[in-house]
């Protein structure tokens, strides 16, 4: 056997980054054929230490797809099989993967509208995007965001992440966060990092869903973007933790009622 041959090849992307290559599945509605008709886009974001194919964004996607939605679900840096290392992942990277994969969708001759859905970190990708997009042409139609995480500010304020603890005033290189480390620079902009200012610059419908039971991201956050937002709706979803994983159905008509709506 060769020497190559035990080796895998680099994979080939379609879409860069801030670090790199961008995993991603593109889904289409059903018997949808892309060469003539034309269709909507959700661009949907994972949470922190999460990935493209873990709940709920492959559930989401194929709901979408019955309700004749197209979406794309993407690995952010250094997650899932995109590029990159965690202990530079930072939100603006995140930002920059996610105007990455939209302006890929919007090249794509078929899209007409596209909205931004985001879990928890996702979530707050999301929000920042469409706050940051709010004057230009390439502005999303709508955003849904899932138990947003705006925490982390908070959170790296105190010098925490999950179990993980340390000196806020002097961060570390890296802190160990399960099998990963966080890197020093995500710390440092989280604790100034202008989440709600930048989001509320969005004045499109916003869709808010957040579990009364979440233990990570406390309710109140979600509250407070409804808030901040000029036209936002706040679904609180009785029993939910922060993954959203009880009552499915619930969570995914709400999403697919919204974006019938607006898209």
């Amino acid at each position: 056997m060769a020497l190559f041959s035990l080796f895998s090849p680099r994979p080939s992307y379609e879409v860069f980054g801030s670090h790199g290559g961008i995993s991603f599945t593109l889904t289409l509605p059903d018997s949808f054929d892309p060469s003539k008709d034309k269709c909507p886009m959700a661009i949907l974001m994972h949470g922190f230490m999460s990935k493209k194919e873990m709940y709920p964004m492959p559930a989401i996607a194929k709901a979408l797809a019955k309700a004749g939605i197209a979406s794309i679900r993407f690995d952010f840096d250094a997650h899932g099989k995109s590029e990159g290392r965690f202990m530079d992942m930072t939100i603006s990277s995140e930002i920059a993967d996610a105007k990455a994969v939209l302006a890929y969708a919007r090249n794509l001759p078929f899209v007409t509208d596209i909205a931004l859905i985001g879990h928890s970190q996702g979530g707050v990708v999301a929000g920042m995007l469409a706050g940051e997009l709010e004057s230009r042409p390439d502005r999303p139609k709508c955003v849904v965001q899932l138990a947003p995480a705006a925490v982390l500010k908070d959170d790296a304020i105190a010098g925490r992440c999950m179990h993980a603890k340390y000196d806020a005033s002097n961060p570390p290189e890296y802190v160990n966060v399960f099998f990963h480390k966080l890197g020093r620079s995500f710390i440092l902009e989280a604790q100034k990092l202008p989440i709600y200012e930048v989001s509320a610059q969005y004045s499109g419908p916003v869709c808010l869903i957040h579990g009364d039971k979440d233990k990570i991201v406390p309710l109140k956050y979600s509250e407070h973007y409804h808030e901040a937002y000029k036209t936002s709706e706040l679904h609180v979803l009785k029993g939910e933790g922060h993954l959203l994983n009880g009552d499915k159905t619930r969570l995914i008509e709400t999403v697919t009622t919204f974006l019938n709506r607006h898209l």
